[in-house]
């Protein structure tokens, strides 16, 4: 199979022209797996927003509760 980068998508050896894509006409690899994790993270891709403001809302929420259950106490 080959994988073109800027498509993000794979091309059966037939499908191509000359080596290239035949969506944008970059050069494509022909690669035998597929990318892995670690190759996504080294292009710099991180958590989206939004999974950080669920994060924040839990250590909030543990927080509150922590302190409700000191008040609670005393």
């Amino acid at each position: 199979m080959a994988w073109c980068d800027p498509c993000s998508i794979y091309h059966a050896p037939s499908a191509l022209d000359e080596g290239k894509c035949p969506d944008c006409g970059e050069h494509v690899s022909s690669q035998d797996d597929p990318p892995t994790v670690e190759d996504e993270r080294t292009v710099g891709q991180s958590a989206p927003w939004h999974f950080w403001i669920v994060v924040v809302a839990l250590v909030a929420y543990i927080v509150w509760r922590i302190i409700d259950l000191v008040l609670a106490i005393f």
